[in-house]
């Protein structure tokens, strides 16, 4: 049974599209058109000011401002409509208080209320009564990116498969006449009922082992005469 709006050569709609590539695929290719046709501008403060309270330092990364606005772009149209609260509680975490428990903080409101004002100028999003909802122009948008990105990852899900199967396929067992020994040398097939046992008597070499007497002469000891005690003297 098919959706909706949905064409029986791909099997689902054009809605899906977005979900059959991975979020993290399409989030940096959003963010790399975003920065190369300038779609998006970045504020001066950006190189200067943390995400969050919870974080320690700015981000690393160049293009972060961008990345954060394709994040919000894919979050709203997945939880839309969306607030800058529930946002700022996505994007939280928790902070480090040394020897005292970690506690949860939000994600700044400023950088997310400036990533939403960037994207509702391009005219991917719209102001609606809860938070903001993404437009038709921002759903085709990820659409065409989707389908863009699909053909390179079904490459590598069949290169995984293609993986998998070789890993776990079970090992051939050849016949014996096949089996090749160090010296290239075909084993021949041995004929059926017990084989014959040759076997040959080890001739060990005589070892002569010489034993050498002794025909020195024993020393003789000298006996000592007793000496005359003092009861023998008296008597």
């Amino acid at each position: 049974m098919l959706l909706p709006g949905a064409s029986p050569e791909k099997g689902r709609g054009e809605k899906l599209g977005v979900y059959d590539v991975p979020a993290t695929m399409l989030i940096n290719e959003i963010a790399k058109e975003f920065r190369e046709q300038n779609i998006i501008q970045e504020p001066e403060f950006t190189k200067f000011v943390k995400t969050g309270a919870h974080r320690e330092r700015a981000p690393l990364r160049e293009d972060w401002w961008y990345v954060r606005s394709a994040a919000l772009l894919y979050r709203i149209f997945r939880d839309g409509p969306v607030g800058t609260e529930r946002l700022r509680t996505y994007y939280g975490g928790k902070r480090n208080r040394g020897v005292k428990p970690e506690k949860f903080k939000k994600a700044s409101g400023k950088v997310i209320r400036a990533c939403l004002q960037g994207l509702e100028a391009a005219g991917y999003v719209k102001k609606a009564k809860k938070g903001r909802a993404i437009t038709p122009k921002g759903q085709s948008y990820l659409n065409t990116i989707s389908k863009k990105l699909a053909p390179s990852w079904n490459e590598q899900v069949k290169k995984a498969k293609e993986v998998k199967t070789r890993a776990y396929a079970p090992a051939q067992k050849l016949p014996v006449n096949e089996i090749k020994t160090e010296n290239r040398e075909k084993v021949q097939m041995q004929p059926k009922g017990k084989p014959e046992v040759k076997t040959e008597m080890i001739k060990t070499p005589e070892v002569k082992t010489e034993v050498k007497q002794n025909t020195e002469p024993k020393p003789v000891k000298e006996e000592t005469q007793a000496k005359p005690t003092e009861a023998t003297e008296k008597k």
